[in-house]
């Protein structure tokens, strides 16, 4: 009702409501005889960053903020009022009265703010612990520069930018603004730096450095902004990690299941070739010696919550399990054979070769390791084991070129090629004879066709 009452009163006035859902819910709890009365404020304020003014108007006066059809904010307001007076006036007035000094605040504070550039905020961080074994804000931001600049030199981006970004991205934590409104952390970074004469592409990485804020949220859109979020998570990911501080339960004071779903998600969804554990290293690799435990088991802790990823997603558990046996350490090399495992299903071929190669897992197991690591074509006794290994010669040449783009689904249709020879040879040749030179090179063909499919995904783990 709220809603409704609050949309009408905008259109009236020409503009839209900013309705936030947790104030709506506040609001509705407050009053009992909900009415609408519109107000308004000088349009001078509008100088200042429409985002501030919103969570002056959210935040203070629980004020529902109005914008045009470009988005724009309108020097408007509705609140929401218990019950309905015979003066609205009256009351419109006294609104605008209590709403004139909060936006005045936020006026003042975005004046000061400017007059101290990000950049000579730095020092300021020294006295802002981020935690006490892992040091100040302004050592984290130290270490995250370092690391955005390589990531965004592994992009092919400029370095450089990568460095200044990750140096200014936590400045605007020590502004008046964000000191009073903690939520507009990173969106006043990218309207200080700005101000300052920063690049766009630096003062929109400040901004994109937090996303995804929770689940489902976008993902930054900017080269420099995936760089610079990866950067600041892993960084704090290995920190806490390295000083034990592993979440349990529902504990997970620092985020860090988050933080690790969130680095999965930029890497994958904008597809960046970035190798995980070369990442997790160079993070250790910036922070001081003997801060952090040697094996601190994050990239276990992170590859889980890429499993939690898929399953959210309808991936089935084993085509999950087949990938991680083969530990691909770059998460969209791993996303690619998770594709590639889907479209194999569909195959008519598969049902057949992953019971093939759970039989041939088991009987390797059973034989040990004593088998050579290739057959040898002198020893073949069968047309069936020859037709074999010629399959697999031809196969593996054409896969190759496949396996070093990543193209795992087109790899996989050749391997399903060799259905009918592994399926003949199964029925032909006797593996385990007492000769043992020959049995040696049986097992030694078998492990071969083990090979070529691992070099994807362990399909013996799909269920048929």
């Amino acid at each position: 009702h709220i809603e409704a009452l609050t949309k009408q009163a905008a259109s009236y006035i020409g503009g839209t409501a900013v309705i936030d859902d947790n104030l709506l819910n506040e609001v509705t709890g407050l009053v009992e005889w909900p009415t609408a009365i519109t107000g308004s404020f000088d349009k001078q304020f509008l100088e200042v960053p429409s985002e501030a003014l919103i969570a002056s108007m959210q935040g203070h006066q629980k004020y529902f903020p109005v914008v045009n059809q470009a988005g724009e904010l309108l020097p408007n307001f509705i609140a929401i009022s218990n019950i309905a007076s015979k003066q609205p006036e009256i009351v419109q007035a006294g609104n605008e009265r209590v709403i004139r000094p909060r936006l005045t605040d936020a006026a003042f504070f975005w004046q000061q703010d400017k007059a101290t550039p990000l950049v000579n905020r730095l020092e300021q961080l020294k006295n802002v612990i981020f935690q006490k074994k892992l040091g100040s804000l302004y050592d984290k931001s130290k270490r995250v520069a370092q690391l955005c600049g390589n990531i965004t030199k592994q992009l092919g981006d400029e370095e450089l930018q990568g460095i200044r970004a990750g140096q200014l991205a936590k400045c605007d934590l020590v502004t008046d603004m964000v000191g009073e409104f903690p939520e507009l952390q990173g969106i006043m970074g990218q309207h200080y730096a700005k101000w300052d004469n920063e690049t766009d592409r630096v003062a929109t990485a400040l901004q994109e450095q937090y996303m995804p804020r929770f689940a489902g949220d976008e993902l930054p859109a900017t080269t420099l902004g995936q760089a610079l979020s990866i950067a600041d998570k892993l960084d704090t990911l290995v920190g806490i990690f390295g000083i034990g501080q592993i979440p349990t339960g529902d504990k997970d004071p620092f985020g860090l299941r988050r933080a690790a779903l969130s680095i999965l998600r930029i890497i994958i969804e904008c597809r960046l070739p970035l190798d995980l554990k070369q990442l997790l290293t160079e993070t250790q690799a910036a922070y001081p010696d003997k801060v952090l435990a040697k094996d601190s088991k994050v990239f276990e802790f992170t590859m889980e919550r890429l499993r939690h990823y898929y399953q959210e997603q309808n991936i089935p558990l084993d085509s999950i399990e087949a990938v991680l046996v083969c530990q691909p350490t770059a998460p969209l090399d791993f996303n690619k054979r998770i594709q590639g495992i889907k479209a194999f299903r569909e195959l008519p071929e598969m049902a057949s070769l992953a019971s093939a190669n759970k039989r041939i897992h088991n009987i390797l197991k059973k034989a040990g390791q004593s088998f050579p690591p290739e057959p040898n074509p002198a020893y073949f006794k069968d047309k069936a084991e020859r037709n074999l290994y010629d399959a697999m010669e031809s196969v593996s040449k054409k896969i190759m070129p496949l396996l070093e783009t990543g193209d795992y689904q087109a790899a996989l249709q050749h391997l399903a090629s060799l259905r009918e020879v592994i399926d003949t040879f199964f029925d032909d040749v006797m593996v385990m004879v007492d000769d043992s030179k020959v049995r040696d090179n049986r097992l030694a063909s078998l492990q071969k066709v083990r090979g070529l499919f691992l070099q994807v995904a362990d399909i013996s783990r799909l269920q048929v």
